[in-house]
């Protein structure tokens, strides 16, 4: 394996793991906590991530957020590559091992794609995307209210007000109606 110096004044780069899928928070958890006891590693190791996103969704009529990861099965970590943090990153139990290169040399993401990962880390912080996303020409079915069953075509979308407008046919004719974001499913 190429090393890097292992002291840390060598650049620290995002690195993606992969970890067992549903024990990307414990990986990172685990990672923390061993950091932590490990001076050296405190020196070579950042940050460790597990990106997600708040997302608002309707459930049962009600509004709510949650969290969603947006790379499922997957860690980031800023450090310094070197045999002995590639070592120890890899030992960690539930990590499958790198991402890029090859086993012995792992490759980091670019900066390029670190800033808009890290850029949509933020962009959700502030305001939430989301969950079930509607576009314009898209079918359909309104699951509640006085057009419950009916199908129809998304017109317009208002994420701010978390309305749609559908053109239902009613009748014969093609009639816009303004729904709420709870009052619709896709229709397959």
């Amino acid at each position: 394996m190429t090393t890097e110096s292992s002291n840390s004044s060598a650049k620290k780069r995002w690195y993606v793991i992969q970890a067992f899928s549903g024990y990307e928070l414990r990986v990172r958890e685990t990672l923390l906590q061993s950091i932590e006891q490990n001076e050296e590693m405190k020196e070579l190791i950042d940050d460790v991530l597990v990106p997600m996103e708040r997302v608002k969704e309707f459930r049962d009529g009600k509004k709510r957020e949650s969290q969603r990861k947006f790379f499922p099965g997957y860690v980031l970590i800023h450090m310094v590559m070197n045999e002995k943090t590639w070592l120890f990153v890899r030992h960690t139990d539930r990590v499958l091992g790198f991402v890029g290169g090859n086993i012995d040399h792992p490759m980091p993401i670019t900066d390029a794609e670190a800033e808009r990962i890290l850029g949509r880390l933020k962009e959700t912080e502030n305001a939430p995307t989301q969950k079930t996303k509607f576009e314009v020409g898209e079918k359909v079915r309104a699951k509640e209210g006085a057009f419950k069953d009916f199908t129809g075509i998304v017109e317009a979308v208002d994420y701010e007000k978390n309305r749609v407008t559908v053109s239902i046919t009613i009748f014969g004719r093609e009639t816009p109606v303004d729904l709420d974001f709870a009052q619709v499913e896709k229709d397959l």
